[in-house]
C-alpha cells in the first residue's frame, strides 16, 4: 500500500469539499478549486477527513494513488492557507517594481521585463530585490515562479540573477592562467 495514498486528509474549518464521479470540487475561505481525478480512484468523506482508496494493487492504480492524494491535500491546504515562493534577485543594477497588477523587472537586459500574472496568482514587492507569488493552486505558483526564474537563471561565475530566497548556487572557478607558463 501507498505510504502517501493512504494518509488520511483532514479538512479543515470553513473547507467544503465535493465529489461529483470523477470531478472534485473545493471550497474555502480562499476560494475555489476544482479538478477532474482519474475514476478508478475511491474517494470516501468521513465527518472531517477524506480517503482516497484504490480498487487493485494494478500497476497504473498504484501509481495514481498516492498522486490522486497529493493533489486532493494540496487543494484542501490552498483554499485554507495559499502557497508562496519567495524570490530574490542578485545583481547590481538588478531590480523589480510593482505598478498595479503587473511587475516590472530590469535584470540585466536592454529593455525592461514585464508579468502580468494570472488570474488567481498575485505577486508582492518586498523591497527592489525581493517578491514572492502567491495563489491557492499549488501547481501554478510554482509555474509562474518558475517561468519567472527562467528569465534570468542564476549565472555560475558571479551568481548573479533571478533566484528563490535560499536557493544554493555553486559559483565555478574563472579562468585561471597558469604561473611561470613563458620562459
Amino acid at each position: 500500500m501507498s505510504r502517501i495514498g493512504r494518509l488520511p486528509i483532514q479538512i479543515p474549518e470553513g473547507v467544503k469539499v465535493d465529489v461529483h464521479g470523477s470531478d472534485i470540487t473545493v471550497k474555502g475561505p480562499r476560494g475555489e478549486l476544482s479538478r477532474s481525478i482519474d475514476p478508478d480512484m475511491l474517494i470516501t468523506i468521513e465527518g472531517n477527513t477524506l480517503v482516497v482508496s484504490r480498487p487493485s494493487d494494478g500497476r497504473n492504480h498504484r501509481a495514481l494513488h498516492g498522486l490522486t492524494r497529493s493533489l486532493i491535500s494540496n487543494m484542501v491546504e490552498g483554499v485554507s492557507s495559499g502557497f508562496k515562493k519567495d524570490l530574490e534577485i542578485v545583481g547590481v543594477g538588478y531590480r523589480a517594481q510593482s505598478a498595479g497588477d503587473k511587475l516590472t523587472l530590469q535584470i540585466g537586459y536592454s529593455h525592461v521585463v514585464e508579468i502580468l500574472p494570472p488570474q488567481g496568482i498575485t505577486i508582492t514587492l518586498s523591497d527592489p530585490q525581493h517578491f514572492s507569488v502567491h495563489g491557492i493552486d499549488k501547481e501554478l505558483v510554482g509555474d509562474i515562479a518558475a517561468k519567472i526564474r527562467k528569465l534570468r537563471p542564476p549565472d555560475r561565475y558571479k551568481g548573479k540573477g533571478v533566484r528563490y530566497v535560499g536557493e544554493f548556487v555553486r559559483l565555478k572557478p574563472g579562468k585561471s592562467g597558469k604561473v611561470g607558463a613563458k620562459k
